[in-house]
């Protein structure tokens, strides 16, 4: 199957958390959208990796995405490397992209930036026809996506452009909390963490807030960029 958009985090939420929204989006105007967790996540302080893969199959069915995948790389581990390029290639190549979303460019979590890193170095490899891949016995086509972008995570980064997602910010939220062993929760006995407090929901409400006030818009997420933004009409901008 060809994507029009995967969307990719180190971590089963950081896509929910960042730019759901965006995808859902997305998907209302046609788009295909996939995920790719890199990692489950194993070493989150509360819940489990089985049952962060669990809550997020629950989170692909409120988004409507068309697949969902987990590369099994190690939560705190994983390196940018040949190994871990080259694993990533295989998926960039099997689902054809045209647009990749990817982890904060630098963030609290370290994480967060080596994946940024990676998915950026195995998109240009990814075109390259002479770095060579097999899936299921085939030799894969050299692939490489028009644009990679960052959502933005915990920090406070200036982005390069956001995205109007006011008409979908409740379902982003209702994917969000999916993940039941990671956010608020009044009734849970596992110790708090950083993204466990109601307070924490109300960042990512703000987060949605602040991004979307410079667009004369309720709910925006924020995106960086390498290049410049090209338009061929100036009232492409709003």
């Amino acid at each position: 199957m060809k994507l029009d958009i995967l969307a990719i985090g180190a971590h089963p939420d950081d896509v929910e958390l960042s730019c759901a929204g965006t995808l859902l989006a997305q998907i209302a105007r046609g788009s295909k959208v996939g995920l790719l967790d890199l990692t489950h996540g194993e070493l989150g302080t509360r819940g489990t990796g089985e049952i962060r893969l669990q809550e997020a199959a629950d989170a692909a069915r409120v988004l409507g995405i068309e697949i969902r995948e987990n590369a099994g790389f190690a939560d705190g581990f994983f390196q940018n490397d040949r190994a871990h390029q080259l694993s990533l290639i295989k998926y960039i190549r099997q689902y054809q992209p045209d647009i990749i979303l990817a982890n904060a460019i630098h963030d609290r979590h370290p994480d967060h930036a080596r994946a940024a890193q990676l998915v950026e170095d195995a998109c240009f490899l990814s075109g390259l026809p002479k770095v060579e891949t097999e899936l299921n016995g085939a030799t894969q086509a050299a692939w490489r996506p028009k644009a990679v972008y960052h959502y933005i995570q915990s920090l406070d980064i200036t982005p390069s452009f956001a995205v109007d997602i006011t008409p979908y910010f409740d379902q982003k939220l209702q994917a969000i909390m999916a993940y039941k062993s990671q956010f608020y929760n009044p009734e849970s006995k596992e110790a708090s963490t950083f993204i466990s407090s109601q307070e924490f929901l109300d960042f990512v409400r703000s987060r949605a807030v602040h991004f979307g006030v410079p667009l004369g818009v309720k709910f925006a997420e924020g995106f960086t960029m390498k290049r410049h933004i090209g338009v061929r009409d100036l009232n492409d901008i709003f």
